[in-house]
């Protein structure tokens, strides 16, 4: 099997970083489409007309509500085929950015993430993740190459919510035992291959960051005011979990995903508090005898991630068919394939009792 990375082709970060939006912008063309959510579109559509408009480039907005349903990109795509439109900005949180993607993909051009807050990886990613009209994950589709250019302005993502921040964390304290597993197990990355070790290196690092300077950038989450701390942990967050999971891989973390938001409560916990849960029992499940368990588990606490279902959501006890279905869901994700043993339905519903 051959081994693929993928990436950006450029990652730009620091305070202020929204200013250059409009040069880089109009090293694509003169016509974006400006893929938004009202909310952000109210808060910083002008300063973003205005930014690139000083580089010659106008803007089509393209308001994104709601989950995002093919219907959704049916819509989006529909706006963007008249407009004339040389690239895509795609700028919000998660389903903004997959807005985005998908956009850009049917437009067959040039795609630049600006996330306004940290809650995942997904500005770096090719990935997009559609949902049906009720809620459930519906599939996971790519662009053809990852975003041109990802643009974090790190006083944009301080001023959101520490509640994002946090899932942020969950989200990417994963990706260096997921990857690990994904290797060790011959299993597939995001681009249908086998991970370089380069992958592995990263996600080593992402852990090596978020372990050593995760509590500082969580207190200072919200204040506006990013620290050498967060601007480290928001590149941990964003880059390098990004890298790490979509050329590394994933398994049981992000498998459990598919199954726990059948579980009374849980089905609005943000993505990355799921997988901050799902690890524990992925780590549970390796029998791990170094104390990684132990030390995650009082990073959590330092953090204030979740641990147990019930802090995810759960109101109470899980019923046996609650976590046999959790279990079932997720073991027929792909990822699930990537770990040390065959996994049955009882065995993965029992790790899950352990952690309610």
């Amino acid at each position: 099997m051959l081994k693929i990375f993928g990436a950006p082709s450029r990652y730009i970060q620091g305070s202020g970083a929204l200013e250059t939006l409009g040069q880089y912008a109009a090293l694509f063309g003169r016509r974006a489409a400006l893929v938004i959510d009202s909310y952000v579109h109210g808060v910083l559509g002008p300063r973003i007309e205005a930014v690139c408009a000083g580089h010659g480039v106008t803007l089509v907005p393209l308001i994104v509500e709601g989950d995002l349903t093919p219907e959704v990109i049916d819509g989006l795509r529909a706006q963007a085929a008249p407009a004339g439109i040389d690239m895509v900005i795609a700028v919000g949180g998660g389903k903004s950015l997959d807005a985005g993607k998908a956009v850009a993909k049917s437009s067959h051009c040039h795609l630049i993430t600006v996330p306004t807050v940290a809650s995942n990886d997904a500005p770096t990613s090719k990935n997009y993740v559609l949902y049906d009209a009720h809620h459930n994950l519906l599939a996971v589709e790519h662009m053809l190459f990852n975003p041109t250019i990802v643009l974090v302005d790190t006083a944009i993502i301080a001023t959101a919510p520490v509640h994002f921040f946090r899932a942020g964390l969950g989200d990417a304290i994963s990706k260096k035992f997921e990857a690990e597993q994904c290797q060790r197990n011959g299993g597939k990355n995001m681009y249908d291959a086998a991970p370089l070790l380069t992958a592995q290196l990263i996600a080593d690092g992402c852990l090596r960051t978020l372990m050593a300077d995760g509590a500082d950038a969580v207190a200072v989450a919200g204040t506006g005011q990013p620290t050498p701390a967060f601007e480290r942990v928001v590149e941990a967050m964003i880059l390098m979990s990004g890298l790490g999971f979509e050329s590394g891989g994933l398994s049981i973390a992000h498998a459990l995903t598919r199954g726990l938001p059948k579980i009374n409560g849980i089905a609005t916990a943000l993505h990355g508090l799921q997988v901050a849960v799902g690890l524990l029992v992925q780590l549970d499940l390796e029998n791990r005898g170094d104390g990684m368990l132990a030390d995650l588990q009082q990073w959590y606490a330092q953090v204030g991630l979740p641990t147990t279902l019930r802090e995810l959501g759960a109101p109470g006890q899980p019923t046996d068919a609650e976590l046999t279905l959790a279990a079932d869901l997720s073991l027929k994700a792909r990822n699930a394939a990537n770990f040390d043993r065959t996994l049955d339905v009882s065995t993965l519903a029992e790790a899950l009792r352990r952690h309610a």
